[in-house]
Protein backbone atom coordinates (compact mmCIF):
# COMPACT_ATOMS: atom_id res chain seq x y z
CA UNK A 1 0.00 0.00 0.00
CA UNK A 2 1.11 3.45 -1.21
CA UNK A 3 1.26 6.49 1.77
CA UNK A 4 -1.71 7.79 -1.00
CA UNK A 5 -4.02 5.04 -0.62
CA UNK A 6 -6.82 5.50 1.87
CA UNK A 7 -8.20 3.19 3.99
CA UNK A 8 -11.25 3.19 6.35
CA UNK A 9 -11.79 2.80 9.68
CA UNK A 10 -13.18 -0.48 9.63
CA UNK A 11 -10.86 -2.15 7.11
CA UNK A 12 -7.76 -0.51 8.69
CA UNK A 13 -9.11 -2.27 12.46
CA UNK A 14 -9.45 -5.85 10.53
CA UNK A 15 -6.11 -5.57 8.60
CA UNK A 16 -5.01 -5.17 12.19
CA UNK A 17 -6.57 -8.59 13.02
CA UNK A 18 -9.65 -7.11 14.96
CA UNK A 19 -13.18 -9.22 14.26
CA UNK A 20 -16.10 -9.88 16.03
CA UNK A 21 -16.67 -8.88 19.54
CA UNK A 22 -13.01 -7.66 19.69
CA UNK A 23 -14.05 -5.21 16.67
CA UNK A 24 -17.56 -4.00 18.62
CA UNK A 25 -15.33 -3.47 21.37
CA UNK A 26 -13.14 -1.21 19.50
CA UNK A 27 -16.08 0.73 18.06
CA UNK A 28 -17.95 0.69 21.33
CA UNK A 29 -14.84 2.18 23.04
CA UNK A 30 -14.50 5.23 20.33
CA UNK A 31 -17.92 6.23 20.82
CA UNK A 32 -17.58 6.13 24.84
CA UNK A 33 -14.52 7.85 24.37
CA UNK A 34 -15.78 10.52 21.85
CA UNK A 35 -18.49 11.74 23.94
CA UNK A 36 -15.96 12.07 27.31
CA UNK A 37 -16.83 15.72 26.92
CA UNK A 38 -20.51 15.05 27.38
CA UNK A 39 -20.38 12.94 30.20
CA UNK A 40 -21.48 15.02 33.37
CA UNK A 41 -24.63 15.98 31.06
CA UNK A 42 -25.86 19.93 32.47
CA UNK A 43 -23.63 21.84 34.84
CA UNK A 44 -25.28 23.74 37.44
CA UNK A 45 -24.82 27.40 36.78
CA UNK A 46 -22.45 29.08 38.71
CA UNK A 47 -24.45 32.01 39.97
CA UNK A 48 -27.60 34.08 38.62
CA UNK A 49 -27.57 34.87 34.81
CA UNK A 50 -29.17 38.83 34.58
CA UNK A 51 -30.65 40.35 31.46
CA UNK A 52 -30.86 43.37 30.52
CA UNK A 53 -33.89 43.61 28.22
CA UNK A 54 -33.38 46.76 26.80
CA UNK A 55 -30.01 45.45 25.67
CA UNK A 56 -30.16 45.12 21.97
CA UNK A 57 -29.05 41.53 21.77
CA UNK A 58 -31.63 40.50 23.81
CA UNK A 59 -34.38 41.50 21.12
CA UNK A 60 -35.25 38.89 20.19
CA UNK A 61 -37.24 38.59 23.90
CA UNK A 62 -39.84 41.20 23.25
CA UNK A 63 -41.74 39.02 21.06
CA UNK A 64 -43.87 35.96 21.94
CA UNK A 65 -42.00 33.12 20.85
CA UNK A 66 -38.82 34.67 20.61
CA UNK A 67 -35.25 33.37 22.01
CA UNK A 68 -32.08 33.65 22.84
CA UNK A 69 -28.65 31.07 23.08
CA UNK A 70 -26.84 32.23 26.03
CA UNK A 71 -23.85 29.66 24.70
CA UNK A 72 -21.03 30.66 27.08
CA UNK A 73 -23.56 30.07 30.03
CA UNK A 74 -25.29 26.91 27.88
CA UNK A 75 -28.92 28.10 28.33
CA UNK A 76 -31.62 29.15 26.08
CA UNK A 77 -34.11 31.85 26.92
CA UNK A 78 -37.86 31.81 25.38
CA UNK A 79 -40.48 34.46 25.96
CA UNK A 80 -43.50 31.94 25.38
CA UNK A 81 -45.95 34.48 26.62
CA UNK A 82 -46.87 38.09 27.67
CA UNK A 83 -44.04 38.41 30.29
CA UNK A 84 -43.47 34.90 30.80
CA UNK A 85 -39.93 33.94 30.51
CA UNK A 86 -38.59 30.11 30.48
CA UNK A 87 -35.16 29.36 30.55
CA UNK A 88 -33.47 26.10 29.87
CA UNK A 89 -30.65 24.15 29.25
CA UNK A 90 -28.86 24.60 25.58
CA UNK A 91 -27.24 20.66 26.21
CA UNK A 92 -29.85 18.17 24.49
CA UNK A 93 -30.65 15.43 27.35
CA UNK A 94 -30.68 13.02 24.56
CA UNK A 95 -27.30 13.06 23.30
CA UNK A 96 -25.91 15.64 25.01
CA UNK A 97 -25.78 18.61 22.00
CA UNK A 98 -25.32 21.88 22.49
CA UNK A 99 -28.64 22.30 19.81
CA UNK A 100 -31.69 23.27 22.01
CA UNK A 101 -33.43 25.62 20.56
CA UNK A 102 -37.43 26.97 20.74
CA UNK A 103 -39.71 26.80 17.95
CA UNK A 104 -43.78 26.50 18.01
CA UNK A 105 -44.26 27.40 21.25
CA UNK A 106 -41.38 24.47 22.38
CA UNK A 107 -37.99 23.88 23.05
CA UNK A 108 -36.63 21.90 20.15
CA UNK A 109 -32.83 20.05 19.70
CA UNK A 110 -31.95 19.89 16.22
CA UNK A 111 -29.35 17.85 16.32
CA UNK A 112 -32.09 14.66 16.46
CA UNK A 113 -35.61 16.30 16.70
CA UNK A 114 -35.84 15.79 20.67
CA UNK A 115 -39.33 18.08 21.17
CA UNK A 116 -39.48 19.38 25.22
CA UNK A 117 -42.68 21.64 26.33
CA UNK A 118 -42.08 24.69 28.34
CA UNK A 119 -41.74 22.84 31.65
CA UNK A 120 -38.86 20.61 30.33
CA UNK A 121 -41.03 17.41 29.73
CA UNK A 122 -40.18 15.67 26.71
CA UNK A 123 -42.75 15.30 24.02
CA UNK A 124 -41.00 12.41 21.82
CA UNK A 125 -38.68 9.83 22.24
CA UNK A 126 -35.66 11.75 22.06
CA UNK A 127 -37.13 14.41 24.79
CA UNK A 128 -38.31 11.31 26.95
CA UNK A 129 -35.54 12.71 29.68
CA UNK A 130 -36.63 15.75 29.52
CA UNK A 131 -34.88 19.03 29.92
CA UNK A 132 -33.47 21.07 32.86
CA UNK A 133 -35.00 24.80 33.82
CA UNK A 134 -33.84 27.55 35.91
CA UNK A 135 -36.45 29.71 37.17
CA UNK A 136 -36.35 33.06 35.84
CA UNK A 137 -37.58 36.52 37.39
CA UNK A 138 -38.67 39.83 35.90
CA UNK A 139 -38.44 42.95 37.72
CA UNK A 140 -39.38 45.66 34.98
CA UNK A 141 -36.66 44.97 31.86
CA UNK A 142 -34.32 42.97 34.13
CA UNK A 143 -34.69 39.30 33.94
CA UNK A 144 -32.91 37.16 36.02
CA UNK A 145 -32.53 33.50 35.70
CA UNK A 146 -31.44 31.63 39.02
CA UNK A 147 -29.03 29.09 39.59
CA UNK A 148 -30.58 27.58 42.70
Amino acid sequence: MTNQEKINRNAFLKNLGLKGAALVAVYCARNSLTSCQNDSGVTPLAGDIILDLTDPKYAALKSANGYVVLSSQYVVVARTGTDIYVAVTLICSHQQQREITYRSGEFYCTAHGARFDNTGKGLNTEGKKGLTVYPTVLSGTTLTIKAA
